[in-house]
């Protein structure tokens, strides 16, 4: 017998269980727009396929479009949808954890990586760690609020403090909450406060973009700045620019 009130898991699956629209998913997890021939090339399929594929993606509400001159960009629809895939990713590699994560590639995905314009990774899940250990950030329920003190270190970072102390005190959508983390399995720091956070580091030259990859390098400025912040893992002396 039908069930007409239980979710649309089989309509998603069938969405995901195409390996060309997952690596599409896969690139715009940095939370970054990317136009129909980046993710046809990442994709390895021909642009008339990838078209195809992103009506499809759209059609679902997972990524929504930007028209911009000649030129269409996309992105994830939400912060929902972003979390749906690092649950759905975590998942797929239970029991195979550890053996993943060997190639060099996917260390540097585990070191540092941007998770829909916040910081994830190693480096993500020591951040929110951190700040909570040092009661820059106060635990609520499911969100954080800034502390006073937290206050104060974000106006260090060049951003204001009292802003957004007031906004994670504030209704509406939460601004500063936990992530589970797709490769650490614990939280990094997720919301508008995140994605400032990041934005702030990637400003000063602390963490750098890579060219076709989420992962982040800290450079060598970030080595002696961010140790001020958050504890930097054993791996990132291999990271470092």
């Amino acid at each position: 017998m039908a069930a007409p009130h239980e979710p649309r898991l089989a309509t998603l699956a069938a969405l995901l269980a195409d390996g060309s629209r997952a690596r599409m998913l896969a690139v715009l997890l940095s939370g970054e727009l990317a136009s129909a021939g980046e993710l046809s090339r990442a994709a390895a399929v021909s642009p008339a396929t990838a078209s195809e594929h992103l009506g499809k993606l759209l059609a679902a509400g997972l990524v929504t479009c930007e028209p911009r001159g000649r030129h269409r960009y996309y992105r994830l629809a939400d912060a929902d949808v972003a979390h749906a895939l690092e649950a759905l990713a975590m998942v797929a590699e239970r029991g195979t954890h550890a053996r993943q994560w060997d190639a060099p590639a996917r260390q540097r995905l585990r070191l540092a990586r941007c998770c829909y314009g916040h910081l994830g990774g190693q480096l993500g899940v020591g951040l929110l760690t951190s700040w909570v250990e040092r009661g820059w950030l106060v635990p609520s329920a499911r969100v954080h609020h800034v502390s006073d003190a937290g206050a104060a270190a974000l106006d260090r970072l060049g951003l204001d403090g009292r802003h957004w102390q007031r906004r994670a005190q504030g209704g509406g959508r939460p601004v500063a909450y936990g992530c589970i983390d797709w490769s650490e399995r614990r939280d990094h720091l997720a919301g508008a406060l995140a994605v400032a956070l990041l934005q702030a580091m990637l400003d000063r030259g602390w963490l750098r973009r890579r060219a076709g990859e989420r992962a982040l390098l800290i450079t060598t400025e970030g080595r002696r700045q961010l140790v001020d912040w958050m504890p930097l893992p054993d791996l990132a002396t291999r990271s470092t620019s």
